[in-house]
C-alpha cells in the first residue's frame, strides 16, 4: 500500500506512450499527491485517521468506552471494490475513445467516502458525530434487544413499523414516541420500555412475532451460526473443494456475485504453500 508507480521510478505517461489504451490502477494509503502521499497506510490506522473509530464503540462514560476498530479490514475491502469499479469505468472509456488512464485510489479517500450518513450529519449540523454503541444516530429504535436466550436486532425504519412493533409487543403508542424525530430525542426513555418486553421472549419467538407484524429484525449471530442459517444454506454461501493432500474438504466463503448467464465458477481449491512456485519461476526463466 505504498509507492505505486513512483516506487519503481515509473510514471503513467511513460507507460501510456507504449500502450495508449493502458489502464493502470494504483492503490496506496494516501494517493499519488498531497502532503501525505509518501506515507504508508494500513487498514487499522486508516480506520482511526479517517474517523471510523471515533464513531465505533461504546459512548464515553459507558463500560469499555474507547474508540474501536471494526472486526474485519473494511477499509481494505471497500478500497478493492472502489478500485474494481473505477477500473471498469476506465476500461469503458478506453473502449470508447482508445485512451487509457491512471486510476489513483487511496485508502484514506475511501474511508472518508465510507462515512456516508455520518459525514452528512456533520456537514448539516457542524457537530462531529460521536460513539453511540449500537444505537443509530438517525433512527430509533434501531439496536439490539436482549431476549431470554440471546439478542435480536430490531430495525424500525419508519413510523408505521414502530406502530407495528408496539402492537407485537403489547406497548402503547405514546404521543412522545409518535414520530422518528421524537423517538430519537427520547431514545433513553424508549429503549428500556422495549427491553422490558423483549426480555420475556426467546429469540425465535420474538422474531416470529415481529416478522408477522412486518417489523425488520434479525438475530445477533456468531460466525458459525451465520453459515448454519437456512438462507445461507439455500444460497450456497459455503464452498467445499477437495485437494489430494488433504483428507477433509477445504471450506471457503462463496462469492456474493450472482449472474444469471455467467455463474461464478470454483475451478481449483486454494493451493498449498509454494504449490505453484516452480511453474511461476519456470515461466520467468523461459521468458514467458
Amino acid at each position: 500500500k505504498t509507492g505505486g508507480l513512483k516506487k519503481y521510478g515509473l510514471d503513467y505517461a511513460s507507460l501510456a506512450a507504449i500502450n495508449p489504451r493502458l489502464v493502470y490502477c494504483s492503490i496506496t494509503g494516501f494517493g499519488q499527491d498531497g502532503p501525505d502521499a509518501h506515507r504508508a497506510g494500513y487498514d487499522y490506522m486508516i480506520q482511526a485517521m479517517g474517523g471510523l473509530m471515533s464513531i465505533t464503540g461504546q459512548p464515553d462514560g459507558a463500560p469499555g468506552a474507547e474508540p474501536m476498530k471494526v472486526g474485519v479490514a473494511v477499509v481494505d475491502l471497500f478500497t478493492g471494490l472502489y478500485a474494481s469499479n473505477a477500473i471498469l469505468a476506465a476500461l469503458w472509456h478506453a473502449r470508447a475513445t482508445g485512451e487509457g488512464q491512471h486510476v489513483d485510489i487511496a485508502l484514506f479517500d475511501v474511508q472518508a467516502a465510507m462515512l456516508a450518513n455520518q459525514a452528512t450529519n456533520y456537514f448539516v449540523s457542524g457537530k462531529a458525530p460521536t460513539r453511540m454503541g449500537n444505537a443509530h444516530p438517525n433512527l430509533a429504535p434501531y439496536q439490539p434487544f436482549a431476549c431470554s436466550d440471546g439478542m435480536v436486532i430490531i430495525a424500525v425504519g419508519n413510523d408505521g413499523q414502530f406502530r407495528a412493533l408496539c402492537g407485537a409487543l403489547g406497548l402503547e403508542v405514546e404521543d412522545r414516541f409518535a414520530t422518528n424525530a421524537l423517538r430519537v430525542a427520547e431514545r433513553e426513555a424508549l429503549g428500556p420500555l422495549i427491553a422490558a418486553k423483549t426480555a420475556g421472549f426467546t429469540m425465535q419467538g420474538l422474531m416470529q412475532a415481529l416478522e408477522a407484524a412486518g417489523v425488520p429484525c434479525g438475530p445477533v449471530n456468531t460466525i458459525d451460526q451465520v453459515f448454519a442459517e437456512p438462507q445461507a444454506i439455500h444460497r450456497g454461501l459455503t464452498v467445499e473443494q477437495t485437494r489430494a493432500d488433504l483428507a477433509d474438504p477445504i471450506r471457503t466463503v462463496a462469492s456474493p456475485i450472482r449472474l444469471s448467464k455467467t455463474q461464478v465458477r470454483y475451478d481449483a481449491p486454494p493451493p498449498r504453500l509454494g504449490q505453484d512456485t516452480d511453474d511461476v519461476l519456470g515461466d520467468l526463466k523461459s521468458g514467458d
